[in-house]
């Protein structure tokens, strides 16, 4: 029987041996379950990452209770993830109640004002043995009700990384190369060069963000340039409502929710399986 994680290890891991652990956005019971199990039958680590919006839906306490189950039940290494939350009371809420990584995003406020809340959040997250992630750049495109326009997105500047990194205190960093959240309307192109500086600059792990619609190849080059967890979201979201649609298509007369729900979960299950594939972590629990 195991418990939650913090991503620690994890990430240390994944970095050393050139995967990552991926971070897939759940919302509810049934994701949580489709996406453990899919983790569970490959053998991989996996996070599981909730949004604020995701905690307004669901609950706080729900998640955290329904995540703890699911650690219990499998042997791999589980992560409960706060996922671009903003406030430092949002997230002691969570480490109250068990959660053991979360992510204090203080891309929208200044240089310094981003030092000032991930460094209180990080002390505060490490009594608890919990692992912090912090944003350094802002990523276009819209997560929850954040929204962010490409006037306003922002390349992570390596020169700033090392200060940011050494004054926080924080276990991992979130940066931006040119990916967003969402669906890309044009095709994406990655600032490599950027990320290698960057990775050559610090010694925590790197994490990408707005991996949906990001090709296999170039998910790839980002781990080998040293991210070691990759968040998934709106390609997980696209096949569940699909297969939930299809279902209620042809069988308008369905109520039971038992019976509808589980043909999006097995779209959602091979969506899953995909993106442990193309972040290389089967096997590696």
């Amino acid at each position: 029987m195991t418990c939650l994680q913090n991503t620690k290890e994890m990430l240390e891991n994944a970095r050393k041996e050139s995967y990552a652990v991926p971070a897939f956005n759940i919302h509810n019971l049934e994701t949580i379950q489709t996406v453990v199990e899919a983790a569970a039958e490959q053998r991989s680590p996996v996070i599981l990452a909730a949004t604020p919006g995701t905690m307004n839906y669901a609950g706080r306490a729900y998640i955290q209770a329904i995540a703890e189950v699911a650690a219990k039940q499998h042997e791999i290494p589980i992560a409960l993830h706060l996922d671009h939350h903003e406030t430092y009371e949002s997230i002691t809420a969570s480490l109250e109640l068990g959660t053991k990584s979360v992510m204090i995003d203080g891309s929208k406020q200044t240089f310094d004002e981003n030092i000032a809340i991930s460094k209180l959040v990080a002390d505060k997250a490490h009594t608890y043995n919990a692992t912090v992630e912090a944003e350094l750049g802002k990523l276009v495109g819209q997560e929850d009700d954040m929204v962010v326009a490409a006037k306003d997105a922002a390349y992570t500047d390596p020169d700033t990384v090392v200060e940011f990194v050494e004054r926080t205190g924080v276990d991992s960093l979130a940066v931006a190369i040119g990916t967003g959240h969402g669906l890309y309307e044009t095709e994406p192109h990655l600032d490599f060069d950027r990320l290698t500086k960057i990775k050559n600059l610090i010694s925590i792990p790197i994490v990408l963000h707005g991996a949906s619609g990001i090709s296999k190849q170039d998910v790839q080059k980002c781990i080998s340039l040293g991210c070691a967890k990759v968040n998934i979201s709106t390609e997980l979201k696209i096949p569940f409502s699909q297969g939930l649609r299809e279902h209620l298509i042809n069988y308008p007369d369905e109520t039971d929710p038992r019976k509808y729900m589980a043909p999006a979960k097995a779209k959602m299950k091979d969506a899953v399986v995909e993106k442990i594939a193309i972040c290389m972590s089967a096997g590696k629990a």
